[in-house]
């Protein structure tokens, strides 16, 4: 047992609204109304990108389909893992036809890509999620993302009644040590934020030194200056600092 009482071990009875929350709000509060937009939301690991993405569509009380996905084994290449996805989606509808896939789409306020689909195995340790499939890709798992594009501009006409949103991370290692492209590489990652910006809707979830406090005290009894230490460790990302406190 560690020495630091966890309040909870999981964010569903805790949410600290933030400025990156806020921002995220405010992006999606207009989905109902609106079609054909694909909001990127990135964010370093540890930073609570779906929480604050479910806590959103929550508060809005949006109607989305939170896709979900496994593939069948971390060999696969792009094109199957491309198929696969769709046929998911077919199965899921008891459809035929990825015509009729995109016209169940639309029905829905917007297309989730979260933790169901990215990261099944935390859910299930019997399935492969598709972030375990492109860490055994690696840069090869690049064709799947040429393959979205490709589809996007060629059924461009049946997007145009889908809103997306897409949970984000891109890994990058770096002499043995791990960091998320969007968020955790200063100048660079600004660049590459701001290029994403000129093609999708962007919020990046990131928090302020008073604001990773003020998260991490309403899960752990902690005093303020012992979490400032491991602020210096982790960086700005309370879900890795109240992980390391309960094994304390």
């Amino acid at each position: 047992m560690g020495k630091y009482k966890i309040n909870s071990r999981s964010d569903k009875g805790i949410f600290v609204v933030t400025s990156s929350y806020l921002k995220l709000y405010n992006k999606l509060k207009n989905l109902k109304k609106t079609k054909g937009r694909i909001i990127h939301v990135l964010g370093s690991p540890g930073t609570g990108k779906s929480t604050n993405i479910y806590a959103a569509l929550n508060e809005l009380n949006l109607n989305v389909y939170d896709a979900k996905f496994n593939v069948d084994n971390r060999s696969m290449d792009s094109k199957e893992v491309f198929k696969q996805v769709y046929q998911f989606m077919k199965d899921d509808f008891d459809v035929k036809s990825k015509t009729e896939v995109y016209k169940c789409l639309s029905e829905y306020d917007a297309i989730l890509f979260a933790d169901n689909f990215h990261d099944s195995h935390l859910i299930d340790q019997e399935t492969i999620g598709f972030s375990l499939w492109t860490k055994n890709a690696g840069y090869n798992a690049f064709k799947f993302y040429l393959l979205c594009i490709h589809e996007y501009f060629r059924e461009r006409n049946a997007f145009k009644d889908i809103n997306i949103i897409l949970q984000t991370a891109w890994r990058v290692n770096i002499r043995g040590k791990k960091y998320d492209l969007f968020s955790d590489l200063g100048i660079l990652s600004k660049i590459c934020v701001s290029v994403l910006r000129i093609f999708f809707e962007v919020v990046l979830i990131s928090y302020s030194y008073d604001e990773t406090i003020n998260i991490v005290q309403k899960h752990v009894n902690v005093d303020e200056r012992i979490i400032g230490q491991y602020i210096d460790k982790y960086g700005n990302k309370p879900r890795f600092i109240c992980l390391a406190l309960e094994k304390e």
